[in-house]
């Protein structure tokens, strides 16, 4: 069994994941097998810091050990989840795990700045330690099921994805939410966009991209009114559209983290993952210059 450690609690991710691997206060079928959380360190937040008290009382009530430092974690575990929403801290409270040689899953999103990005993939390059990050959405079953259709549905010509996209300082732009449309769009499309530009308002945006092969992506972030989460596709042979059931994505997820946490090869190469924040950074500039395309090579 793997042991797991947790890095920052002001997520409900950190009680999600802890109910599927440690087979607590949830039915069987979101049961995942192949790790253990026996260890989590509250943090700090400068994004829900509200949270953290009680989400750290339930996991002490499933006899999670509360640890008061990052160095403390390290010999109690095999494995580590960074979860803390803010992504600007990602690199700092990642980097003594990685340092250490531990195989390390970073959450959404990634982290807050491509900058940031970078780092912490030389980070993980220099020590040989494996890295994963993805938005639970990407293993949404919709978008799954439509992945294995490929031999039906021929080549994706095109796509759009949405999602909701509030706005935090901590985590600015796509980051904080609208990341999960990007990688819901990223799961349909692959990698390789070269251009981006955004039409943004208070209530809504809307990000284009444009693939080197030719092909449009788009992803629309909602800030007001009905929310959820979903995707149209433009392929050789069909036009699809889906809504994303999210009961079972944590289940999904997790399955892919234990996988990667058992043989360190990563379901999200870290190449798109750089792809993807650097799409959202792109998104950024063009949003503050009135849409004018931005290249990602450029950011």
């Amino acid at each position: 069994m793997i042991r797991v450690g947790l890095v920052g609690c002001d997520t409900s991710h950190v009680v999600q994941f802890t109910m599927r691997f440690n087979h607590v206060d949830i039915e069987e079928e979101q049961w995942v097998e192949g790790c253990r959380v026996v260890a989590a360190w509250p943090g700090t937040s400068q994004v829900s810091p509200e949270r953290i008290d009680g989400f750290v009382e339930q996991l002490s009530g499933w006899g999670v050990e509360i640890v008061d430092d990052l160095a403390e974690m390290i010999p109690k575990i095999d494995c580590v989840m960074i979860e803390s929403c803010d992504g600007s801290e990602h690199l700092h409270n990642a980097t003594p795990f990685i340092e250490a040689g531990m195989t390390t899953y970073i959450d959404k999103p990634f982290a807050s700045s491509l900058r940031d990005a970078l780092k912490i993939a030389e980070l993980a390059e220099k020590h040989g330690v494996g890295l994963f990050s993805s938005s639970s959405l990407r293993y949404g079953q919709e978008v799954q099921d439509f992945k294995a259709r490929a031999d039906q549905t021929g080549a994706v010509i095109g796509a759009s994805a949405y999602s909701p996209a509030s706005l935090h300082p901590r985590n600015p732009g796509l980051f904080h939410y609208g990341i999960h449309g990007v990688e819901t769009l990223y799961a349909l499309m692959g990698p390789g966009c070269e251009v981006v530009s955004c039409t943004f308002d208070e209530a809504a945006e809307v990000n284009v991209g444009h693939w080197k092969d030719g092909r449009i992506g788009v992803m629309h972030g909602i800030r007001e009114g009905a929310a959820g989460y979903g995707f149209q596709a433009w392929c050789e042979n069909v036009i699809e559209t889906h809504t994303i059931d999210t009961n079972y994505i944590y289940r999904e997820l997790l399955k892919r983290v234990v996988t990667f946490f058992e043989t360190g090869r990563s379901d999200v190469p870290i190449e798109e993952t750089l792809e993807i924040i650097a799409f959202i950074d792109a998104a950024m500039i063009s949003a503050q210059s009135s849409g004018r395309p931005i290249e990602l090579a450029k950011v």
